[in-house]
């Protein structure tokens, strides 16, 4: 497996939109391992292949704790069928916006569907933590990132910060950002 270098905003290809899957085959197979392994490495629990640079539509997810075994989840074209009316707030950050957090609101709950690594077609219903981070990866996949759901102000401070610490060379995309940033 391959630990790939993460895109930091303001990254211009972060804001591409990924193209899907055709079929979850062994290559697609080896780039949802090696987004594991990246996003293992930078102690994330949520990576999208755009974050790496390349544009299909897959995701990788760990929401397990650190006190548990991994439990990674891997899907391919996810897309959401159904969220409630019902939203949440939580303290969302980024592995493409290190060390940057902000509170978004966000559906409670999900419906998912998605090919999985056998390319087979799933659904999945999704509450907490699981459905924030589900639907965090799939913005990544049309080139949103958290900050675009949170004020004009805050998201120009953010992406400010950023841009001065990629000028200064004091960004490390590898770095441990917290087991919470997706």
């Amino acid at each position: 497996m391959t630990v790939h270098q993460i895109l930091v905003a303001p990254d211009p290809v972060l804001r591409k939109t990924a193209v899907a899957v055709e079929c979850v085959d062994d290559v697609v197979r080896t780039l949802m391992d090696d987004m594991l392994e990246t996003m293992y490495d930078a102690n994330g629990i949520g990576l999208a292949a755009p974050q790496i640079g390349i544009f299909k539509r897959a995701i990788v997810l760990d929401i397990s704790r650190e006190d548990e075994d991994p439990a990674p989840i891997t899907m391919a074209n996810p897309e959401i069928l159904w969220a409630s009316a019902e939203t949440t707030t939580r303290e969302e950050g980024c592995l493409s916006l290190p060390e940057h957090y902000a509170d978004v609101t966000r559906p409670a709950v999900v419906k998912v569907r998605y090919l999985d690594r056998e390319n087979e077609i799933r659904e999945t219903d999704a509450e907490g933590l699981l459905a924030v981070c589900l639907q965090h990866e799939m913005d990544h996949l049309d080139g949103t990132l958290f900050v675009d759901r949170i004020s004009a102000l805050k998201r120009g401070i953010i992406l400010r910060k950023l841009q001065k610490a990629k000028k200064t060379g004091k960004i490390d995309t590898h770095a441990s950002a917290g087991h919470d940033s997706i």
